[in-house]
């Protein structure tokens, strides 16, 4: 186990302890952090841990300036004969333990292995390292990140480094699905905490942008951007916008440089550093003398990386960086601006990918740049990028973002991009003829579908679908479950049973329409005799309309007219009640017993009504219960 405090002799944030620890626990990690936080400690860690381990890491940027500057700074840290650079145009020690490589000439180098495999390039590779991983985003770039994940070998650990952005919970899971256990590091938390800026040309020159709360625009300016939408309206021809000198004068009242001037042209940023080449110099006369001692030494021993027109304003502390400037002059550069020598660099928004040049200040030109489908307002994400290079970690107790009103886009736009947060990462998963013929010469045309339904952007189409993904899992685990419990059966036995239990089914079929048959015979018997009954033939009642538990003795009084082919029978009972029965409702006939004459002349109630189940209570006739004369079966006792 490596001792972190020797590693690293200072305080660590909690974010960064949680992302060394899930390294130690062999996971890949995703760090999502603000630009400035100290996420590339953790890349550093993973490195010190590869080589302590004997192994190899490879740590990829997606700029060569950037892979140039980690390459300087990693030799310093690990020995030149540790660490190497991969380059579309360069290669140096591409076998040392450490490689810094740009992330397409990683994608190229998974090209030629198959899918999962770990090819001859990545013999003892331990980690790789994907700085600024939120260049998924990138229109023209961004499927290389993609293809790099999803090409990339699982045994191999994928520290991914990047600014905050919206769904870094989803980046994650996409991960766990495509490579293997992944775990999600996130921070909101800025060490050097940041203060946003207007300038408009007009009263303070630089005022505050945000209220005192931070969430939305400043009163003060709310009033002048009305104003200034409504003289907008009225002007016509050409609307001049605020100078680049005035603004780095007020900066330099303010003591708020050095400060990053983003301007988004090579050309914009050169003629930036011509027009301040004619101010006063930003430099103090201790700062001149060591500026011109090493900018002397610098063109020495390199007079041909001298750039023209730029060598007398990095006299006086102004410098351009873009991709258009030769290295050697670029890493001149940075080192001065690193140095705090060089108080203001013009350059375009590549200067933000990471590169290590930090400011008390940075400053924004504008708020929308030109695309291939045209101007745009700047994403979130590119705004925030670009404002976390403002405050040095350890010099700086707040860092200082000022934005710059122009004809076009004002502090409306401005308080929007400083409040909205970031933006979510989107794919750019785009297969093209050259992805598609690399993947042919090592896979199948199936194997090379599969792949492309691994994207960000496959992922991201179906997340809504996870319920019913969810569903149809449980219910394959359920089918699952009742295999694993009939596995054991025999399947001769399952099949006899089944049989039997059809026969079985089939015999109570049959039953039941032998009771039903032998039912209607016996009812049939007993109407047929019940046609030919006479007032005073004893019989046993219970049925539907004489509910009780037991048959109940009654004689035959009178019979009346029914509703089908069988008359309604009037009895009289044991108890002395008269009922309305059916010849459904008859289960015994007693022949044994003579008629009993004693019902002649009895009449039912008249309030009886003549339909089956109504019953009444008897009334006395003549004296004496109509009852008393009923046999001894029907009074209770056997003859």
């Amino acid at each position: 186990m490596l001792d972190l405090a020797t590693l690293f002799p200072f305080q660590l944030d909690d974010f960064q302890l949680d992302a060394v620890h899930a390294l130690d626990a062999d996971k890949s990690v995703v760090v999502c952090a603000p630009t400035g936080s100290g996420k590339t400690l953790i890349g550093e860690y993973a490195i010190y841990r590869a080589i302590d381990h004997g192994k190899r890491v490879f740590y990829t940027t997606p700029l060569k300036a950037l892979s140039n500057q980690k390459l300087r700074d990693f030799r310093e840290q690990f020995g030149s004969d540790r660490v190497g650079l991969l380059t579309g145009d360069t290669a140096i020690n591409r076998d040392a333990p450490v490689v810094v490589m740009t992330t397409e000439i990683f994608r190229n180098m998974l090209y030629g292995t198959r899918i999962g495999e770990v090819g001859t390039s990545l013999q003892d590779v331990e980690a790789v390292v994907l700085d600024e991983c939120h260049y998924m985003n990138d229109r023209q770039r961004g499927t290389v990140w993609e293809e790099s994940i999803i090409y990339c070998p699982p045994e191999i650990q994928l520290l991914a480094l990047s600014a905050t952005v919206e769904n870094s919970d989803q980046l994650t899971d996409w991960l766990c699905r495509v490579h293997g256990p992944t775990e999600l590091i996130y921070s909101d938390f800025r060490p050097v905490p940041l203060d946003f800026h207007y300038c408009n040309g007009k009263g303070p020159g630089i005022g505050p942008l945000l209220n005192d709360a931070g969430t939305k625009l400043h009163p003060f300016l709310k009033k002048q951007e009305q104003r200034r939408r409504d003289a907008q309206r009225g002007r016509r021809g050409k609307r001049e916008g605020i100078s680049i000198a005035y603004v780095v004068s007020q900066l330099q009242q303010r003591d708020m440089l050095p400060a990053i001037y983003f301007i988004f042209s090579r050309r914009g940023c050169d003629r930036a550093v011509t027009d301040m080449g004619k101010a006063a110099p930003l430099v103090n006369e201790a700062e001149a003398a060591l500026l011109k001692d090493k900018i002397d030494t610098f063109l020495a021993w390199n007079p041909e990386a001298a750039r023209a027109g730029q060598v007398e304003p990095l006299y006086q502390g102004i410098a351009a960086h873009h991709a258009g400037i030769l290295p050697a002059w670029k890493g001149l550069v940075e080192e001065l601006f690193q140095a705090g020598l060089i108080k203001v660099v013009f350059a375009t928004e590549t200067l933000a990918a990471g590169i290590n040049m930090p400011a008390r200040t940075t400053v924004i030109s504008t708020l929308s740049k030109r695309t291939d489908s045209g101007h745009r307002l700047l994403m979130a994400s590119e705004f925030l990028q670009m404002a976390g290079r403002a405050g040095r970690r350890g010099m700086d107790e707040r860092g200082h973002v000022v934005t710059i009103e122009t004809p076009f886009e004002g502090a409306k736009e401005a308080s929007y991009l400083a409040t909205v947060g970031a933006d979510p990462l989107v794919s750019q998963f785009t297969p093209g003829y050259g992805m598609v013929l690399n993947l042919l010469q090592t896979h199948t045309i199936e194997e090379a579908r599969e792949l492309i339904e691994r994207s960000f952007g496959q992922y991201l189409a179906t997340l809504h679908l996870a319920p019913q993904q969810q569903a149809i899992a449980d219910l394959q685990a359920k089918v699952d479950h009742e295999r694993a419990q009939i596995a054991a059966f025999d399947e001769d036995i399952v099949a006899n049973y089944e049989k039997l239990q059809e026969r079985l089914r089939e015999e109570k079929r049959l039953l039941k329409i032998l009771q039903q048959q032998a039912a209607e015979v016996l009812t049939g018997d007993m109407a047929r005799a019940l046609a030919f009954a006479i007032a005073g033939t004893i019989l046993s009642l219970k049925g539907k309309n004489v509910p009780v538990t037991a048959p109940m003795p009654a004689v035959l009084v009178t019979k009346w007219p029914g509703s089908g082919q069988f008359p309604y029978l009037v009895c009289l009972t044991q108890q002395n009640q008269w009922y309305v029965a059916t010849v459904a409702d008859v289960v015994g006939l007693h022949a044994e017993y003579p008629r009993l004459a004693a019902v002649d002349g009895i009449e039912p109630p008249a309030d009886l009504p003549a339909k089956p189940g109504q019953h009444r209570q008897a009334r006395a006739t003549r004296g004496d219960r109509p009852a008393d004369s009923l046999p001894p079966l029907l009074r209770g006792s056997r003859p």
